[in-house]
This record gives C-alpha cells, structure tokens and sequence, in this order.
C-alpha cells in the first residue's frame, strides 16, 4: 500500500477536531487507501482497534445499512462509552439516502470523530453546507502527483518518468504493477464506466448516454482550450449530434459533479473580475484520456498544461484562466492565504517568438505578485524581467 504523507498529516492536524472530514474525489483515486492509512496510524499511536468504526458502503454486505435508520442504529450499538473517543469511516456515503441525517446526529456526541467520502459532488458543492449544516471541513483527494509518482519509480530518469506518467496515468493502484497496455485500458475503461452510468447516467437521469459519450471525448480531446457551451453545441451538431445548449450544460455540470472533470473560469486581470461564458476544462487524470481517445499520442501542450492545473489542485489553490488585455495568462493561483501567482506553461520556449509570446503576456501584468513560465527544455532555471523560467519536471 502507497503510504500519501501529505494527505495523512492533513487528516492528523484535523483529528478530534469538532468538524465532519468529508473526502472527495474521482473514483478509484485512493480515498479508501488513505483512510486505512489513517485508520492504521491511529491504531500504532495507541487507539484500540474497538475505537475505529469503519464502513465501506460498496460493500455487498452492508446493503442492508444503506437505510440511513438502520446504519444509526448499528453505528449507536458500538459507541458503547460516553468516555471513550471514536472514529467513525463512512467510504462511499453517497450510497446511503438520508446520510447526512446519521451524521449530523452522530456530531451532536463530544466523542465521535467522523469522517466521510464521496466520489461525486451531487452532495459536495452547495447542497454539502446545508446538508452538514455547515460543520465540515472538505478535503480533496487526487490522482498521484507527479511527486508522488516519482517516489514510486525512484530508479527512472525524469523524461523517461514523466512519459510513464503521462501514458499509464496516476491511479494509486497502477504503481508497480506490471500492467500491459490491455490492462490499463481496461482498468480505466471499468472506472469510467462506472462513473458514467453511476454518477452520471443514473443519477441524472439522463436518456441519450450516446451523446454524452461523444460531450466527454469532445472535452477529453479539448483539455486546455477555451470553448463556451454555444460552440461545443454547435460543433456536436456539426458531427451529426444535435444537442441544445442547456442540455449539453446539464451534461457538462454532470461531469463535473462526477469529478471526471474540472471547469475553470476565465478571470480578468485588469478588471479584477471573473468572466461568464468561455471556461476551459480539464481532466482529473490523464489516463481517462488516453482511455477515451486510444493513446493519441498529440496535443502535448495541453497534456502539460493539465498536469500543472492539477499540481495547483494538489498544493491547494485556488485556479482561474487569466486575461490580460487581448492575452491570455494559463493560471492565476491563489493561495489557501490568499497569495497569488501567475503560471504560463509551454512544452519549449526555444524559438523566439514562443518565448515573446509567453513572456509578454506576464510582462503586461503590472502588479508584483510571482510569475512563472514552465517549460520542458532542458535548460537551468532562469529570470527574465522578474520572472522565474522553470523546468516543469522539476517544479512538478
């Protein structure tokens, strides 16, 4: 078992703390490890197994506690002491109807700990505030980390890491594993599928499933580039898949919710003020693309540029597109403390007119906040007119 150290000491510095830890993320992205994980560290710091209540509702067996009452009932019957403190793992609680009824009842007792997962945010965005009344912390959990991979295949030059990242993908459960290229396709194809008929297709009840598959290839195919709902309607149209702009939307809110996908909104610099209608999309890991599209080994930049969007994710900031004037700036990043950088990503700055091209739109910026340009060139770090030009394997 991959041992994730950040997200551990994240669940450590909020132990026994009066908040519900909600963990989110995509399918299969380790949340359940990481709880064990948790579980595991508690018991070696001196907690008793009988403390540790944990429940994974994918589990056939505890079907019949998929009844928010009856899971109550059972949870109450082993918190027996009014003394002793308790952790309580609910993995996968979406599968529950009623559960935040269980949980904020549970949070009512001084002496129960709890923390819960979800691989939607059907109850994760707004509707978890009013669900949890409020009394949560929510925690994401992602895919590997390029970092995180590379502690896995320590042995591996980084080009040569970096490749295996992006064609294998960074599902925990892949690492150091012999996998064939059969397998993998078929290991994300088994996620995506039940994300898509699941979190998706079930949930929102959606009857055309054939034209949402061709909305996630246009997205998976599209990662980085700027699209409103009005123009990836009409080129679905064009391709013989009609599809109005609002259903396409509740499609695409959809994806989101199911974590397959992440939107980011264009923010303007100079106005100081995010923009409506044109977003950019990104992927939650790579080898659902790859999945999707058959390996189409093209489109480096914006491969790049996924990844960086997801580190961000990883080190906790907050992430828009940026403009500049008619310019675009890839990400403005604001930190947990409110700090902000701007990040420009390119595959190579070696021909002159990329480097301008990228350098001048964080050049136009006239505030003192940090600007990086990431690049793959095998060149030392650098400064250009305050700006840091960085390897992007070694910054990842």
């Amino acid at each position: 078992m991959m041992e994730r150290e950040k997200y551990l000491k994240t669940l450590a510095s909020y132990a026994e703390k009066p908040l519900i830890k909600v963990l989110t993320g995509v399918r299969r992205c380790g949340k359940s490890t990481i709880l064990l994980g948790f579980a595991e560290k508690l018991i070696s710091g001196g907690i008793k197994k009988q403390q540790i209540i944990s429940l994974n509702f994918e589990d056939l067996a505890l079907e019949p506690l998929k009844n928010y009452r009856a899971l109550y009932d059972y949870l109450i019957s082993k918190i027996t002491d009014d003394n002793t403190q308790y952790y309580v793992f609910l993995d996968e609680i979406q599968e529950v109807d009623g559960f935040e009824r269980v949980v904020n009842s549970l949070h009512l007792r001084k002496n129960v700990d709890i923390y819960i997962t979800g691989s939607n945010a059907f109850f994760m965005s707004g509707e978890l505030s009013t669900l949890l009344s409020g009394r949560y912390i929510e925690i994401p959990i992602f895919p590997l980390s390029f970092s995180e991979f590379k502690n896995a295949y320590k042995e591996l030059p980084k080009n040569d890491l970096y490749n295996k990242y992006i064609t294998q993908g960074a599902m925990p459960y892949l690492i150091n594993r012999e996998n064939s290229y059969k397998e993998i396709r078929d290991y994300y194809g088994g996620i995506y599928n039940t994300v898509l008929l699941k979190d998706v297709v079930a949930r929102k009840k959606i009857s055309a499933p054939d034209i949402l598959e061709k909305v996630v290839k246009f997205l998976a195919g599209n990662i980085g580039s700027l699209n409103s709902t009005k123009k990836i309607a009409d080129t679905l149209t064009s391709f013989g898949r009609k599809i109005s702009v609002n259903t396409l939307e509740s499609y695409i809110s959809a994806l989101i919710d199911s974590l397959l996908f992440y939107k980011v909104s264009r923010f303007d610099i100079k106005g100081k003020e995010h923009l409506k209608t044109i977003d950019k999309y990104y992927i939650a890991d790579l080898g659902f693309r790859n999945y999707l599209l058959g390996n189409e080994r093209d489109n480096f930049g914006s491969v790049l540029e996924n990844i960086i969007y997801l580190e961000l994710l990883h080190r906790g900031y907050k992430v828009s597109v940026g403009k500049i004037g008619q310019k675009e700036i890839d990400f403005v990043a604001v930190s947990e403390l409110g700090q902000v950088e701007y990040y420009q990503v390119a595959l190579s700055i070696r021909e002159s007119d990329v480097f301008e091209r990228e350098i001048s739109a964080l050049t136009d910026i006239k505030d003192n906040y940090p600007k990086f340009l990431l690049h793959l060139d095998p060149d030392p770090d650098s400064v250009h007119k305050g700006i840091n030009i960085l390897n992007a394997l070694e910054w990842l």
